[in-house]
């Protein structure tokens, strides 16, 4: 229902500024009544970080960054909702206006800055859903003014372990400075560890995942997987925005703002890095795609590259919620058409062509 409304909707939404239109939906999701998604065909399960995910298809963080609507946006059908990112204290972020869309180009740039409500508003939102199922993940970050990066990190880790299914930690914002040097061997194996034992101290085993940039070299992404191997990582979460700006973007008067670049013309950069991560780690842990999803052929193409899980987000802005459906459709299809009983048979199957790609 919600999705044959939205082009109804979607000039409305699109007549304000992106950050507004943001909020209005954010808003609208908070007034639904409480639902549930519809059965998944089941050869869309995946048996993922000691979870079972009704169907592969999530919702990429920065969308719920105050774990608002979780179970509005779990009723939408997707298979996980990612929340966050939260860092320790409240902070705004950068100022306004900080978000734009480029239509032409299917894409929006951004650079909130982790702008969050803080660790207790988030924690105490989480703690009141907890009850009601469905798999929800939070991704964890630091304050900008942070004298301790890494003691931010592990704040929130040893708060919200018990709260959610899984905690994705974000080394990859492009947005907050000097995050990105987080990706740094050595600062990554000290986060990753000091992130292991606060959710350790909090008594849970809740899968600790990792997020990283699309712009990494390839010889840094050979010293990430490593780490994340020794460091017994669950998941890579692969990628996050990019800071490059392709020559083919036509909304040129957009294209200069600073900020990261997601939606189509992510897909590429983040595909690629996708199937060279597969690669490197050969199935040890498993991936989750992320960047330029607006398809079933795209969901479709990220598992081939080497994802188990996928996630979007900027296409939903649009393309509305009926989106979900569309790609869980046509990964039943193509699955069908193929001879095949789950995805986990087509995961990384291309990843060598789609790393040349």
């Amino acid at each position: 229902m919600i999705g044959a409304l939205f082009p109804l909707v979607r000039p409305l939404l699109h007549a304000v500024d992106a950050e507004t239109a943001h909020g209005l939906t954010l808003r609208g999701l908070s007034l639904l009544p409480p639902a549930r998604p519809g059965a998944d065909d089941p050869c869309l399960a995946v048996d993922l970080l000691g979870l079972r995910f009704p169907n592969p298809v999530g919702l990429a963080a920065g969308f719920d960054k105050g774990a608002v609507v979780p179970d509005a946006l779990l009723g939408l059908g997707f298979g996980f909702v990612e929340v966050g990112g939260v860092v320790p204290l409240p902070q705004p972020g950068n100022p306004k206006p900080r978000v734009f869309r480029l239509p032409r180009d299917g894409a929006v740039i951004n650079r909130f800055g982790l702008n969050s409500e803080g660790l207790d508003v988030v924690a105490g939102r989480l703690a009141a859903r907890r009850h009601r199922g469905g798999i929800v993940g939070v991704n964890i970050g630091a304050n900008k003014e942070a004298a301790d990066r890494l003691a931010d990190y592990a704040a929130c880790a040893r708060r919200l372990a018990p709260l959610a299914d899984f905690i994705t930690v974000n080394v990859s914002s492009p947005n907050t400075p000097g995050l990105r040097d987080l990706q740094g061997e050595a600062f990554l194996d000290a986060l990753l560890a000091r992130v292991a034992a606060a959710r350790d101290e909090a008594g849970t085993a809740t899968p600790i995942l990792l997020k990283i940039a699309p712009d990494i070299t390839l010889d840094t992404l050979d010293a990430i997987c490593a780490t994340v191997l020794a460091r017994g990582v669950a998941a890579l979460v692969v990628s996050n925005t990019t800071i490059a700006r392709p020559a083919s973007l036509r909304e040129t008067a957009l294209a200069g703002e600073t900020g990261g670049l997601s939606g189509r013309p992510l897909f590429g950069p983040a595909t690629r890095l996708l199937a060279e991560t597969h690669l490197r780690v050969g199935g040890r842990i498993p991936l989750i795609g992320v960047g330029g999803i607006d398809s079933a052929e795209a969901a479709w193409t990220k598992i081939r590259a080497g994802a188990s899980l996928v996630q979007l987000y900027s296409a939903l802005v649009y393309a509305g919620p009926g989106l979900v459906d569309e790609i869980k459709r046509g990964l039943v299809s193509r699955l069908t058409a193929e001879g095949l009983s789950s995805l986990r048979e087509a995961v990384g199957r291309d990843a060598a062509a789609l790393s040349k790609s």
